[in-house]
């Protein structure tokens, strides 16, 4: 429940301080964002599940956000858009994520 809280807190204070954020790292803030709520999710769905861990969560959290800069880092090196590779992978994984808590939550009230 924990980082369900970061994350609405955190989306409140980006909406609340307006911080302008330069063009030039608008895409890796974006991709960035993707695979936090990816981390973010799945900890939830962890958490959901029994099987949270903070250390596999808190190194998921960052050396996904990480990996997905480094992608975009690549692509934009190399003229291509690479971080559309990581915008599908991290979609993809959160959209299941995303379903299986929902199915969780429908299998616990019943409403299935």
């Amino acid at each position: 429940m924990l980082p369900l809280l970061g994350l609405i807190a955190g989306i409140v204070l980006g909406l609340l301080l307006k911080i302008p954020v330069p063009s030039t790292i608008v895409k890796y803030l974006g991709i960035s964002v993707l695979a936090a709520l990816d981390s973010s999710i799945g900890g939830l769905r962890a958490s959901l599940e029994h099987k949270f861990n903070d250390k596999l969560f808190i190194t998921g959290f960052f050396g996904n956000t990480l990996m997905a800069a480094f992608i975009v880092f690549m692509g934009d090196r190399l003229g291509i858009d690479l971080y559309l590779a990581a915008v599908v992978a991290f979609g993809v994984r959160l959209f299941q994520n995303l379903a299986l808590v929902r199915r969780f939550y429908f299998q616990q009230r019943r409403w299935e």
